[in-house]
């Protein structure tokens, strides 16, 4: 029902979409004379809210076609490393004779950059990766839309995603880092428990969490209460749908994004609403780089992708509603989770002061759990000033969350390597 009450909504405003289109046109086109009169930007930038605002936003490309490296431009080609019919690992490649010339000789340090599946593509870490990106070999998680993978691929659960991490860090090679954002936390820490007690090679030198529910009873958020109070048959009843044709995936049991994405505005309506309005208003200023700017934000934000059906259902359940991580009852595949058995994996966490989708402590309890990991290899911090997103992407990560990440994953590998075969770190950027 969820999935034709959407598809009937936007196929009904196809003409009004169409006629939102033409008026826009018109009247930002040239050889319109009165295209900068009041009048003319008042019509065409309500034209152009309504087209934005009902069109259909598909996966966005990353647009990394270079990075700066020590004040040096260098060429990216994105590489496929491994796929499954749910994710592709993508590997960041930095040209090596740009690297050279900006003073790169040797490897840099292989991060795994975990993005999150929980209803946002990974474009939504794009800063994120290009920051990475400066210091760093970038491998990324791009997950699929399970709209998009045919009911004969199968399942796909939180077993399957804790499998597929570990996959990825084995086409990764010996001792990678790896960094979760938000919604991988659980999953990634419960990974690198396996493959430490397994003594794998290829399990993590360093491991990162921002803003990730590795505990969720602790100062719990709106999202964490809500879980709570609903009983799991609610979310059962009224979260999944399935998914139409001609959709790839027809008849796959799904948690459309759409759903996710309203549940997502309606925590910060008066916000969404109040930069719409901002938006409207400098369209009909001229303002064109702001506009712009708002158009880049929500032509990301307004991209989703479905999850599976037993994926969502599961973590509900066993992340928010049960917690069996952090009581030590979480079992892969009848395989008991061990995180004391983390013994060599540097740990840091990472937190918003004003983060309302995890609350504080909540990524700290991996501390905890890693028991048996010396406090040499723990470390913490907590930004000042900044919500959920600011955690891993704008300013203040760039400037201070970001070389505090850097200094971990780099300290890290200069004691996996004896410090021989790796440089020094990089003196730009230190964090305090």
């Amino acid at each position: 029902m969820l999935y034709t009450l959407y598809e009937t909504a936007y196929y009904a405003s196809t003409p009004l979409r169409a006629a939102a289109r033409l008026t826009r046109d018109f009247w930002s086109s040239p050889l319109n004379p009165a295209k900068d009169s009041e009048i003319g930007r008042r019509i065409y930038a309500n034209a152009d809210l309504f087209a934005n605002l009902t069109k259909r936003y598909g996966r966005p490309a990353w647009g990394i076609d270079s990075v700066v490296v020590d004040g040096q431009p260098v060429r990216v080609r994105i590489t496929e490393e491994w796929s499954s019919p749910w994710c592709k690992l993508l590997h960041f490649n930095r040209d090596s004779a740009d690297m050279r010339r900006a003073g790169r000789r040797t490897l840099e340090p292989a991060v795994l950059i975990a993005c999150p599946l929980s209803g946002h593509y990974a474009t939504l870490l794009r800063g994120t990766v290009e920051a990475f990106l400066q210091d760093h070999e970038v491998y990324v998680t791009d997950w699929s839309n399970a709209r998009d993978v045919p009911v004969m691929e199968g399942r796909f659960d939180l077993d399957d995603y804790i499998d597929h991490i570990r996959q990825m860090l084995s086409v990764m090679g010996p001792r990678p880092h790896v960094v979760a954002v938000c919604q991988p936390g659980p999953p990634v820490l419960a990974a690198a428990a396996l493959m430490a007690e397994d003594n794998h090679p290829s399990r993590p030198g360093s491991m990162t969490f921002m803003g990730s529910p590795i505990d969720a009873r602790l100062s719990p958020t709106v999202t964490n209460k809500l879980a709570e109070e609903k009983p799991f048959t609610w979310f059962k009843s009224n979260m999944i749908d399935t998914v139409p044709g001609p959709y790839p995936g027809v008849g796959r049991r799904v948690y459309p994004g759409f759903v996710q994405l309203a549940a997502f505005v309606s925590m910060n309506a008066e916000k969404h609403e109040a930069a719409h309005k901002r938006y409207l208003k400098q369209l009909m200023e001229g303002d064109g780089d702001s506009a712009e700017r708002h158009l880049e934000f929500y032509d990301e934000y307004l991209s989703v992708l479905d999850l599976t059906e037993e994926f969502y259902l599961q973590t509900v359940d066993v992340v928010f509603q049960r917690h069996l991580l952090p009581k030590g009852e979480l079992e892969h595949r009848g395989r008991p989770v061990r995180c004391e058995a983390i013994t060599d994996i540097a740990l840091l966490t990472v937190e918003g002061e004003n983060d309302d989708i995890s609350g504080i402590g909540q990524t700290q309890a991996a501390h905890t759990l890693c028991s048996n990991l010396p406090d040499a290899l723990k470390a913490d911090y907590v930004q000042p000033h900044v919500g959920h997103y600011g955690v891993f992407n704008g300013s203040r990560f760039e400037s201070e969350i970001y070389p505090r990440v850097r200094n971990h994953i780099w300290t890290a590998e200069l004691a996996l390597h004896n410090k021989t075969n790796v440089v020094a770190l990089p003196k730009r950027t230190e964090a305090a």
